[in-house]
Order: C-alpha cells, then structure tokens, then sequence
C-alpha cells in the first residue's frame, strides 16, 4: 500500500505508488506513528523542495523525522507552493531568492512568510498565453503546465501535449511571488516527459 506522500500540483497529498523526481516537506512532520498523514497539511511556513540525493544521506520515508514529499517535478512543487531547499538545492534556492528579490537576495523566512499567506489567499486568473513557462493552471480537474507558448497535462507520471497556450483565463495555481520569479528568468526543472511532449 503506498504512502500518503505524493503531492498534486493544487497542494493536495495523495497515495500513489509513481516515483517522484523531487522531494521536499513542509516543515516537519506531519504523519502519525502508523505512517499516516495527521489531519494537519504543514508544520510550518517553510515549504521546501529538495534533492533525491544529497551527501549519500538515506531516510526512512515517514520515519521519526520529518514528513518527506515526492512531486513528479519542480514545475510541480513550484505549484503547490513550495520552494527550493537552500541545503541540498542551494544554487537553486539563491537565484529563486534573488529574482524574487529583484536583484537583492531575500531570507528564507521572508520568502516562506510570503508564500504562506500566497498559499492561503485566492491565487487568481489568467490567460495561459500571458504566463511564464513552469507556470501551472487549473481547468476543472485537469492541471495544465505551460512551457514554449503550449499547454502540457499534468498526470502523476508525466506530461502530454495539450495544444497551445491560448488567452482562455483559468485560475492560477503557481503563486503570484513564484509567478514573478518564472517571469525572472528562474528556469525550474521538468520531469522528462515535458521535453518530448
């Protein structure tokens, strides 16, 4: 029976036996002793992607740490709400930090404050034509990433062409600080499945 560790591009987690090709958490832990999910969705603001592997460290998933999260990708994660870790994903986490900063680097709990009540608050419409690749939408049950002025379909293994971006407004899931780092030029990291698509 697989884990409820996998998140979906809105921030819900589910069960599901796919890989993931980030980890993160959402600052601590938040399962019970059975490796189930608590009712709460976060331990704290800091909602971090990180790296599969780092110094040859090895977890026990839902162990007595933290809860680890898998996302299909950082397109993904961005989604949801989280972040770059600045451990395991420092040179990442410094551009994000510094183009969200227009230039001047900001914390780590400035960009978490920021992002929390983001996560929390109405995230908005747009056209998919007028956003940034890496930015993800929602249209009904279906999540759309786009990238190259087209549209991809999430799925909790990949991607499938969706036809182009067009000036159709849906609801924004990419919040609006990350939204404006996509703009930057911060390029985030698609699953495979995103480049033949």
């Amino acid at each position: 029976m697989p884990l409820q560790n996998r998140v979906l591009p809105d921030g819900t987690i589910i069960a599901h036996a796919a890989k993931g090709g980030l980890m993160g958490n959402r600052g601590g832990r938040i399962h019970t002793p059975d490796r189930t999910l608590s009712r709460r969705r976060w331990a704290s603001m800091a909602w971090i992607s990180c790296a599969l592997d780092f110094k040859d460290r090895h977890r026990t998933v839902m162990g007595d740490g933290y809860t680890e999260l898998f996302f299909l990708d950082e397109v993904t994660a961005l989604a949801a709400g989280h972040r770059p870790c600045f451990e395991c994903r420092r040179g990442d986490a410094v551009r994000y930090a510094t183009l969200a900063g227009d230039g001047t680097r900001l914390s780590a709990p400035r960009l978490d404050r920021t992002l929390h009540a983001q996560r929390l608050g109405p995230r908005g419409q747009a056209a998919a034509a007028s956003l940034p690749d890496g930015a993800m939408l929602a249209d009904g049950p279906v999540f759309l990433a786009v990238k190259r002025g087209r549209l991809l379909r999430w799925g909790i293994e990949g991607y499938a062409d969706a036809g182009p971006a067009t000036d159709r407004v849906l609801p924004v899931l990419t919040p609006a600080l990350t939204l404006d780092v996509l703009h930057a030029g911060y390029v985030p990291r698609w699953h495979a499945s995103a480049l033949s698509a």
